[in-house]
């Protein structure tokens, strides 16, 4: 119960009510999946994950973990752009591998992008992604 209501205090400040609750459509969105692409709740933006897709499509625009790490930011900075965001205003990232031996590959990319102050980021390898992707990044970040 402590954990509710501590997300409760950490997503809904004072003041905000679910009509502030926005859901973000972009041309990142892939049709028919069961989740909305970002979620603004006041000054806070909530993207889910992205993966190394062509926007808007099912397919990987690349095979290696370089490519789709390359393609899930590019992807992850088109949909901030889209609610009014930047990379830089990104508070924390969350990146699934399926393969932790690929760390020091996505790492190189994922810090061209990020080069001063990066967000607070965590890193955790799994057994699958979808689409077969090999890299998923999540991330928070501000807006205004």
């Amino acid at each position: 119960m402590r954990v509710i209501a501590l997300l409760a205090v950490l997503v809904a400040p004072a003041g905000l009510a679910a009509q502030d609750r926005h859901v973000i459509h972009t041309p990142y969105e892939v049709a028919g999946l069961p989740f909305s692409t970002a979620v603004r709740v006041g000054n806070l933006l909530f993207l889910s994950g992205q993966i190394g897709n062509t926007p808007g499509t099912r397919e990987l625009a690349d095979t290696g973990i370089t490519g789709q790490t390359r393609q899930a930011l590019e992807n992850i900075k088109g949909v901030l752009a889209a609610a009014g965001s930047t990379l830089e205003r990104a508070v924390k990232c969350t990146v699934f591998l399926t393969d932790i031996r690929d760390y020091q590959a996505m790492n190189a990319v994922y810090a061209s992008y990020f080069p001063t102050d990066p967000p607070a980021r965590s890193t955790v390898a799994g057994s699958g992604l979808a689409f077969g992707a090999r890299v998923e990044i999540e991330c928070i970040a501000t807006v205004g």
